[in-house]
C-alpha cells in the first residue's frame, strides 16, 4: 500500500476519515476488477449502479427521513475523490447526482418536489443536468431550447448535448428559455422525468476518457411538462445553474484529486517493481524526484479542494476558492497522470497497463462544468475586485 492511499488523518475527523475508507475499499474491490471492462464497453457493468445506491453514495446529502444518509457536501466530496482514485468515470456518475442534482433540489425545490423526488433520487432514482447545448458551452446562457406557457404547464423544444448520466438517468433537470430576447432573464429551469412524451434520450458520445459515464443528446419535441415541474420561478434558472454549478466545481476537484491519488498509487508500485540495471527504478533519484514531486502537487491539491468543501459547508464564501480548486487540480491530474504513463515507460503506453486511462481521463477535467479559462475568468475577477 502506497503512501497516498488514503487521505491523512490530520485533515479529517475519525468518522470522516472512516467514511473515505469504507468507500475507498468498496472502490478497489466492487469497481476495480471491472475498469477495463466498463471503458472497453462504454457502460457501467450490470448491477454497479444498484450498489452504489445500497451503499448510501446516491444520497449523501438527502436527509435521513427521507431515505439519504444525511451527510454533508464534504462527505460527498470524499465519496468522489475516493472512486475517482480507481474509476474517474464512475465517480462522475455519483458527483453529478449528488453535487449537482440533489443540491439544486434540495435548495431550490418545493416541498412537494422534494418529497416525491429526494427519496426516489437516494433510492434508485439518478439525476442528471442539462444545460449545455451545441451552441451553449463556456457561455451557458446562449442556450436555444425553448419553452412555451402551455395552459396547463410548459412545452419544450430542442436538443442538448454532452449531459453526463443521460443514459442512467431518471430524473433530468432542464434548462430551457421562455423568452430568447430576454437573455438570461429567460432560462428557466424544469423537472423532466424519464420517459415523458416528446422527450427522448439521442445517442452516446463516444469520448477519449471516462467512457463508462454516458454523455448523451436529450431531444425535446413538443414535451409536455405540467406546471408542478418549474423548479423555482420562471426566468431564474440562470441563478440556479450559476449557485450549482459553483458547488459542483468543487466536485470536479475531486474527481481530478483522485485521479491524481490514483495514477501516482500505481506509479509508486510499478517503480518498486520495476527493475532495470540490477534495481528497482524506485531507487534511481530522478524517479524519486518525481514521484516526490507528484506527491507535493497532489497534496496542494488536497488542501484546496478541502478548503472550498469546508468553506461551502460552512455557509461561507466559496466561489473563488471553488474555481481555484478546479483550475489546480485538473492541471494536476494531467501532470501527474502523464508523469504516470512516464514512469511506466513502454508499458505505459499501451492498455494493458492503467496508466493510460488515467491520462485520458484527466484531460476533460479542463473541460466540463467550466473550462480553465472560464476559472481564470471568474478567478481574475473576484481576486481584482
Amino acid at each position: 500500500m502506497t503512501a497516498l492511499a488514503h487521505a491523512p488523518l490530520t485533515q479529517l475527523s475519525e468518522e470522516e476519515n472512516l467514511f473515505y475508507s469504507t468507500v475507498r475499499q468498496f472502490a478497489g474491490e466492487t469497481i476495480g476488477p471491472l475498469v477495463r471492462q466498463m471503458d472497453d464497453e462504454q457502460q457501467f457493468a450490470a448491477g454497479l449502479v444498484e450498489k452504489l445506491f445500497a451503499l448510501g453514495l446516491m444520497g449523501i446529502e438527502v436527509p435521513e427521513e427521507m431515505g439519504g444518509a444525511g451527510g454533508t457536501f464534504f462527505d460527498a466530496v470524499l465519496a468522489i475523490e475516493a472512486i475517482s482514485t480507481v474509476d474517474p468515470a464512475v465517480a462522475v456518475l455519483v458527483d453529478v447526482h449528488n453535487t449537482l442534482v440533489i443540491n439544486a433540489m434540495r435548495r431550490w425545490g418545493t416541498a412537494e418536489q422534494q418529497g416525491a423526488w429526494l427519496p426516489r433520487l437516494a433510492a434508485d432514482t439518478p439525476g442528471a443536468y442539462a444545460l449545455s447545448e451545441a451552441g451553449s458551452g463556456s457561455d451557458a446562457f446562449a442556450l436555444q431550447t425553448r419553452a412555451e406557457a402551455t395552459e396547463g404547464g410548459y412545452r419544450l423544444n430542442g436538443r442538448k448535448l454532452w449531459i453526463s448520466n443521460a443514459r442512467e438517468a431518471g430524473l433530468f433537470m432542464v434548462f430551457a428559455t421562455l423568452d430568447p430576447a430576454a437573455g438570461y432573464r429567460g432560462i428557466t429551469a424544469f423537472l423532466v422525468e424519464k420517459g415523458t412524451p416528446g422527450f427522448t434520450v439521442g445517442r452516446k458520445e463516444d469520448k477519449m476518457g471516462i467512457r463508462a459515464s454516458s454523455t448523451c443528446e436529450l431531444i425535446f419535441e413538443d414535451c409536455e411538462v405540467p406546471a408542478t415541474t418549474l423548479l423555482g420561478e420562471p426566468g431564474k434558472g440562470y441563478k440556479i445553474a450559476i449557485e450549482t454549478l459553483n458547488e459542483g466545481r468543487i466536485g470536479i476537484g475531486a474527481q481530478m484529486l483522485g485521479l491524481a491519488e490514483g495514477a501516482w498509487g500505481h506509479a509508486a508500485r510499478y517503480a518498486k517493481e520495476r527493475r532495470q540495471f540490477g534495481k528497482p527504478i524506485a531507487e534511481f533519484q530522478a524517479v524519486q524526484f518525481t514521484l516526490a514531486e507528484m506527491a507535493t502537487e497532489i497534496e496542494a491539491a488536497r488542501l484546496m479542494v478541502y478548503n472550498a468543501a469546508r468553506l461551502k459547508d460552512a455557509g461561507q464564501p466559496f466561489v473563488r476558492e471553488a474555481a481555484m480548486a478546479k483550475l489546480f487540480t485538473s492541471q494536476v491530474a494531467e501532470r501527474v497522470a502523464s508523469q504516470c504513463v512516464e514512469i511506466f515507460g513502454g508499458n505505459g503506453f499501451v492498455r494493458d497497463y492503467p496508466a493510460e486511462k488515467y491520462y485520458r481521463d484527466a484531460k476533460v477535467g479542463k473541460i466540463y462544468e467550466g473550462t480553465s479559462n472560464m476559472q481564470l475568468a471568474t478567478i481574475a475577477k473576484l481576486v481584482l475586485s
